[in-house]
């Protein structure tokens, strides 16, 4: 359900009639070819659809105002190749409503030193051309990413990269409708949250819905269908001997199916890029929906448990971001500590719902009770998770502005086996340590739930603050409380 071929970016070019007709003949051809490299690099996601040079104040509104309309473009790349007066960049600056990265390059890597003459001077003024821009843009207060260097190193084009699939995730949260089925798991605090600011400053909508909306689909699915996903639960995973054909649990194994095909239909039918649930409202279910969950997230949908639906946009915002990329994203929730002094983690879980995206190696499909809800005992898929860099996401809202708070993490194998712990899970040691870590989080306010990523940096949610113009806060090998106080005190002061 997540495409991002069809998403465009649109590479402008400034330049001024100053140079003459034969010198922007030469700044068309340049663009052509930068924007064509970038558009054929395995590196970069989307298409990248070159536009003439702009070298009057009208033919910068008019693109950029197209762009803004266009619902295939998600953001602009701008290229000063010759010195651009940037009086002329003002109006059009102002009506820009879509991401700007800032290409801050020149055509030539070297500088031709035998015959480099001021022919070639004019030409090649990107080093000025580029301040001129970027003084318009801070004086403006527009957020944009300033990419620096050669257009043709790999480094550069990762960053551009980066910074795509940040506004790929932008994008697609530009109304985007997130269902809330029933409410907030009572008396919890962070998992409210004012969505009316929400969709006026990320874009999205979140309405809520009886669980009596859901299980009117959950009633009319066949049992055809049912048997058909039951084969499929039996392939892709090692289904526990309870719930094989004979076994006691296997009806559980079918209604678990039902719940799935019925809430994949809802969600389809209301055109959600994602949902929450609550096991406090599960009025007409008999299982609280964990395998479904599972792998409605594993197909791309944002979830968020207990009526979280600022993770569950969130969560759908990264699986965008992430969308090729090697790993996967899930809603995932610090549990439990290790305090052990030699070797201090954190175990990451929650009660089902950890996407199969970050699972390591075949899961299993289990039936286990569940403590609380009240309901039958529910299908789940249990896993661990592979090794390596990772990171927590966490947006939490603040009264006054949102703030996107995330932890670099790195993730670390069991030291002993978990026979008796019946969920997916994930240990990891925060970065730059769990005291300085958890202190740092408390302070800042960060939820209890996240998103766990093994294949998103912090350059990608920093990117994606900017374009939201909301707070970003990262915590990782660098964090020292001190400095980490002061920026949050700057920050209240700024915001």
């Amino acid at each position: 359900m997540i495409d991002l071929k069809g998403f465009e970016v649109w590479f402008i070019t400034g330049s001024q009639h100053l140079h003459g007709e034969k010198t922007l003949r030469q700044v068309q051809e340049h663009a052509l070819t930068v924007a064509s490299s970038l558009h054929n690099s395995e590196k970069i996601p989307v298409k990248v659809i070159s536009k003439p040079v702009l070298t009057t104040r009208e033919a910068i509104c008019q693109v950029i105002l197209e762009a803004n309309a266009s619902v295939s473009c998600i953001g602009l790349i701008a290229w000063m190749h010759t010195f651009s007066p940037a009086k002329m960049w003002i109006a059009g600056l102002k009506a820009l409503q879509k991401p700007l990265l800032h290409l801050h390059t020149q055509f030539n890597r070297d500088i031709p030193w035998s015959s480099i003459d001021m022919d070639f001077m004019n030409l090649n003024q990107s080093a000025h051309g580029g301040r001129e821009f970027g003084y318009m843009m801070s004086r403006m207060k527009i957020k944009r990413k300033v990419v620096v260097g050669h257009w043709q190193e790999p480094e550069l084009q990762e960053k551009i990269a980066v910074w795509m699939r940040a506004a790929c995730g932008w994008h697609d949260a530009q109304g985007a409708a997130f269902a809330r089925l029933g409410d907030n798991m009572r008396q919890v605090a962070v998992t409210e949250g004012d969505k009316v600011e929400a969709e006026t400053k990320l874009g999205y909508s979140v309405n809520g819905y009886g669980v009596g909306d859901l299980v009117s689909f959950v009633d009319q699915v066949a049992d055809n269908d049912i048997n058909r996903l039951v084969e499929e639960y039996e392939e892709l995973y090692t289904v526990s001997p309870a719930m094989t054909a004979n076994g006691p649990g296997r009806n559980s194994l079918k209604e678990c199916a039902r719940i799935e095909i019925g809430l994949r239909a809802f969600l389809k039918e209301g055109g959600f890029k994602g949902f929450t649930d609550t096991f406090e409202n599960l009025h007409g279910l008999r299982q609280l929906p964990g395998l479904p969950v599972q792998r409605l997230m594993a197909e791309g949908y944002g979830f968020g448990a207990e009526g979280d639906w600022k993770t569950a946009a969130l969560v759908r915002a990264m699986k965008v971001m992430a969308h090729g990329l090697p790993g996967g994203n899930s809603f995932m929730e610090d549990y439990t500590y290790h305090f052990h002094p030699e070797n201090m983690n954190v175990l990451g879980a929650h009660m089902l719902e950890i996407c199969s995206s970050i699972a390591m190696g075949k899961p299993s499909c289990e039936i286990h009770p569940l403590g609380i809800g009240g309901r039958e005992d529910p299908v789940r898929l249990v896993f661990n998770v592979a090794p390596g860099e990772a990171l927590n996401a966490s947006m939490i809202d603040l009264g006054n502005r949102f703030r996107l708070l995330v932890n670099k993490v790195v993730a670390v194998a069991p030291e002993n086996e978990l026979p008796e712990l019946p969920v997916a899970r994930v240990l990891w040691k925060p970065l730059p340590d769990l005291k300085t870590a958890a202190t740092a989080w408390i302070l800042a306010g960060g939820a209890h739930h996240t998103c766990f990523s093994q294949n998103l940096t912090t350059e990608y949610l920093e990117d994606f603050s900017d374009m939201a113009d909301i707070e970003f806060i990262k915590i990782d090998q660098s964090t020292d409380l001190y400095h980490f106080k002061n920026e949050l005190r700057w920050n209240e002061a700024a915001f």
